[in-house]
């Protein structure tokens, strides 16, 4: 395949339609059973009494029998005289009824959790803009946003842009972002940045509250979490950059998900690694959809305590007013047809010590700050670059969650996901391609990879695969 002929870029298809799959809501009906109710009950015992001791006590001595017959089957009828519809309104009780609004304590507490969470990441926004996918875009001021929740930044506000490592730029900039939720035209005014809502449905999806927006440790034997994943180590690195080619890949299971991305990664892989990741991912329970959605994550203790998903927590710091991190992308590729790729770099600023992230060519999105971390405070030990997936084998098989475009390295271009242009940023804030590249695929009978390299794309490889194959049971 002679990819001199195929360079990637997304400006000739920008006139292509994207369809968005609508949310549909599920309707309940509710239908009352034919039966007698306690109340009704209650009220015929009571008709029936006062009827006879009101026949016996006074109507007796002085009316005929059939009087009092009379006034016996129509004191029992008033019990039956106004019957409830299902469809009509119910009248309003003479007392509170329990059964309407009592709702068990421990879930009033879930609720109460769940909402002191939502009240501490949703900061109050200046504008708010729908996406098509049904997401909510809250425009915060940037001094509002979830990071400076933190002590150490309380009262701060974001720094301005670090100078970029060099030879990054080979030509234009393109400051497209690339997401579902600007195609209406519409971004956050100046001095705001785009932030997606978090809603009572996003806990509630959630395998545990307490763990919300957090990844578990990353350890493929003991977790199920797979990978194919290219590496360099035992040098000091200061930022990695590469192109990601973006797909749909299918997720099977609530609990799974499928990403790619960059790991810039300090310490051991014990309890206290550290690091910083940036790509794209499908994740149902983290987003309640299947689009591949921008995306970031830090931890300084092996995914334990620290650290979290997009600004689901406070820590990192966002700069721009046109990325909205958790947000859908679009377009994405189809298979053997038109392919798109989003650019990352993550880099230490030289001045201030802060890890950067860049998207696409020019939009910096923000930046970690250096005192979040440990180990990664000075510079990183290893860079990885691939997918990774979630292996539940809740069926008691493997998975059927695609990596990447759910094909294998060996099918290459237009059909296999890839990355290209992979480089290493050095102690001197230079762009350096890998050397001395190292390749893992935990299960290559699942996921698999292969690593090339040309002219045009420098160093790239292909990877991926279906999941649960005749040869990956």
């Amino acid at each position: 395949m002679d990819m001199k002929a195929y360079s990637v870029s997304w400006t000739k298809h920008k006139k292509e339609p994207y369809f968005a799959v609508p949310h549909t809501r599920r309707q309940q009906q509710c239908i009352q059973a034919n039966h007698d109710t306690p109340e009704e009950t209650t009220s015929l015992n009571h008709s029936l009494k006062l009827a006879l001791s009101t026949s016996q006590n006074t109507l007796l001595p002085t009316l005929p029998a059939f009087v009092v017959l009379l006034l016996l089957v129509t004191s029992i009828g008033t019990s039956f005289s106004h019957p409830i519809a299902s469809n009509s309104p119910l009248p309003p009780p003479s007392h509170p009824t329990a059964n309407h609004t009592f709702r068990p304590a421990p879930v009033s507490q879930k609720f109460r959790t769940i909402r002191a969470h939502l009240k501490k990441i949703n900061k109050p926004p200046v504008k708010t803009i729908k996406s098509p996918d049904g997401d909510l875009i809250d425009c915060v001021f940037s001094h509002h946003q979830p990071a400076f929740d933190h002590p150490l930044l309380r009262g701060q506000r974001p720094l301005d842009p670090p100078e970029r490592p060099k030879g990054h730029h080979n030509g234009e900039t393109v400051t497209e972002s690339f997401q579902l939720w600007t195609d209406s035209g519409e971004i956050c005014p100046e001095g705001t940045v785009p932030i997606r809502r978090t809603t009572e449905q996003d806990f509630l999806r959630a395998s545990s509250i307490r763990r919300f927006g957090r990844k578990v440790r990353r350890d493929s034997t003991g977790t199920g979490h797979e990978h194919a994943v290219v590496f360099v180590n035992g040098d000091q690195y200061y930022g990695a950059k590469a192109n990601i080619n973006v797909w749909t890949p299918s997720v099977t299971d609530p609990y799974e998900f499928s990403l790619s991305q960059i790991w810039v990664i300090a310490g051991s892989f014990g309890n206290d690694l550290n690091t910083i990741e940036a790509g794209w991912q499908v994740s149902p329970e983290l987003y309640g959809d299947n689009y591949p959605r921008f995306f970031t994550y830090w931890t300084t203790d092996a995914y334990q305590a620290t650290g979290c998903y997009n600004l689901l927590c406070s820590g990192f710091v966002q700069t721009n007013n046109r990325i909205a991190i958790g947000a859908a992308i679009s377009p994405r590729s189809i298979y053997n047809n038109r392919q798109f790729d989003i650019g990352l770099m993550v880099w230490k600023d030289p001045k201030h010590g802060h890890w950067w992230l860049e998207f696409g060519s020019g939009l910096l999105v923000g930046y970690w700050p250096a005192f979040l971390f440990s180990h990664l405070r000075n510079h990183a030990s290893m860079v990885q670059f691939g997918g990774e997936i979630v292996n539940s084998r809740s069926r008691g098989y493997h998975t059927g969650t695609q990596m990447g475009s759910g094909h294998f390295a060996e099918e290459g271009f237009r059909k296999a996901a890839y990355f290209r242009n992979l480089q290493v940023v050095d102690w001197d804030n230079n762009l350096l391609p890998l050397s001395n590249i190292h390749q893992l695929a935990d299960h290559s009978n699942c996921y698999d990879i292969r690593v090339g390299s040309n002219n045009v794309w420098g160093t790239y490889f292909y990877y991926g695969g279906p999941g649960r194959n005749v040869r990956c049971p």
